[in-house]
């Protein structure tokens, strides 16, 4: 049963992974432009209609029809235009950071409230407050008058 489950995973995943590279392989029109953005009025492609926007799509539409990959395609109009020009931020390199940050600021957050919570929690003595230094107290006698006062009010 395991083996089975297991074989089903590597299926899957084989599938999606090659779903990946087709679609890097043979990439359509809007799926190219939704992933970059008009440096001039700085919205993406496929909602633009400025005269560079116009020129771009023309470049991807001729990048299709000579069969390039979307890799090949965005390459050369990053190479172009500059890097300005991509929607989403590479995966490598300083561009890195804009996904890694995020996700290790929650990290950092989460253990940090983590670790506070569990230190707060171990270090509660009682509910009492604490008492101010040099405070004896009320003493035992009193303590006792007190006592019996409450007692007979329960009474």
């Amino acid at each position: 049963m395991r083996l089975l489950a297991a074989a089903l995973a590597a299926l899957a995943l084989l599938t999606t992974v090659t779903a990946c590279g087709a679609n890097n392989k043979h990439p359509t029109q809007e799926e190219i432009e939704a992933e970059l953005v008009c440096p001039t009025c700085h919205e993406p492609l496929d909602e633009s209609d400025s005269q560079i926007a116009r020129q771009m799509k023309l470049e991807i539409s001729r990048g299709i029809a000579a069969g390039e990959t979307k890799s090949q395609i965005e390459n050369a109009l990053v190479a172009q235009l500059g890097p300005d020009i991509l929607g989403v931020p590479r995966t490598h390199g300083f561009d890195l950071l804009a996904w890694l940050l995020p996700f290790t600021g929650i990290a950092i957050g989460a253990v940090a409230l983590g670790a506070g919570a569990w230190y707060w929690s171990r270090n509660r003595d009682s509910d009492e407050p604490p008492a101010a230094p040099g405070d004896p107290g009320l003493g035992d006698e009193l303590e006792r008058r007190i006592d019996d006062e409450l007692a007979s009010f329960d009474a």
